[in-house]
């Protein structure tokens, strides 16, 4: 991990180095917490990444997506 300390501009800008932006990219995420901000690369995302990330205890046939989302929407807000 390489730490930097820079100074914002008078607009409150902060330049990334050349370096950083050449392997990352100029797209950016801005992480907020109350103790800090976190500057991470946006990278471009297929939708395939995310298959298989998530799973969920379902008993509807994955055939029937209206009975999915049906049964997805009453385990997260029950009546």
């Amino acid at each position: 991990m390489k730490v930097l300390e820079k100074q914002l501009d008078p607009e409150g800008r902060l330049l990334l180095p050349k370096e950083w932006r050449e392997k990352h990219g100029k797209k950016v995420l801005i992480v907020e917490t109350d103790e800090y901000l976190k500057i991470v690369p946006k990278k471009a995302r297929k939708l395939t990444d995310f298959f298989d990330s998530v799973e969920v205890d379902i008993k509807s046939d994955l055939t029937d997506w209206h009975a999915v989302k049906k049964e997805l929407y009453s385990k997260r807000w029950p009546k």
